[in-house]
């Protein structure tokens, strides 16, 4: 049978160098930051919502959505925030369901990995087989974040005080994958977790327990 995996953490934490990992080993990867970015391409439904509710200078002078403004006022208020993704979780889960299905007539076997940074926030991890969290410690996420983006220090802390911690979201993990050391570390450890997945895939009595 195929099997739906979660694969979540912290902003910098290397949830999506886990995720190519897994690729590289046969893995179909959803990537559900794309998905949503899909879902506000102009013309369709979650974009109406979201300028019915934000208004209209939410937008560019292209039409399309400027997504730095949306972080920005979400950021600062819950009740925003909680509005965005009441119009976009639903969408995007659906999506993730027809794609997985997709895959399963294709692959019957398959290990389909969503890549979800808001996995156990936004409640899909109910909607997977298997929970993966990756983690790594606070100075490893503010090092990689600052390596890549161009914000302050004090930027990336409060952007990781607002997400859910790494601890919480070990609660939620059938799997743990650590990411403190050399990318062939983890490269090793994707690797033990996904024979892992192969196997609970391929048993006989279809337990996914």
């Amino acid at each position: 049978m195929s099997l739906l995996v979660g694969l979540t953490g912290g902003i910098g934490s290397g949830k999506s160098l886990a995720a190519s990992f897994f690729k590289e080993l046969g893995a179909h990867i959803i990537d559900a930051d794309q998905l949503s970015r899909n879902l506000v391409d102009p013309g369709q439904t979650a974009l109406k919502e979201i300028v019915e509710y934000f208004g209209e200078n939410i937008l560019d002078s292209t039409g399309n959505l400027n997504r730095g403004k949306l972080a920005k006022i979400v950021f600062q208020d819950p009740e925003k925030k909680s509005v965005l993704e009441k119009i976009l979780h639903p969408k995007i889960f659906e999506k993730e369901q027809e794609i997985f299905l997709k895959i399963c007539n294709e692959d019957p076997f398959s290990i389909v990995i969503i890549d979800a940074a808001l996995l156990i926030e936004s409640g899909n991890y109910k909607h997977v087989n298997k929970v993966i969290v990756v983690r790594c410690s606070e100075k490893s996420q503010i090092q990689r974040v600052l390596s890549r983006n161009a914000v302050s220090s004090d930027e990336v802390v409060a952007r990781i005080k607002s997400q859910m911690s790494l601890e919480e979201k070990i609660k939620y993990a059938d799997f743990i994958l650590d990411n403190n050391g050399k990318q062939e570390d983890l490269r090793n450890a994707v690797q033990e977790i996904y024979l892992k997945l192969v196997n609970i895939s391929e048993k006989p009595d279809n337990s996914i327990s």
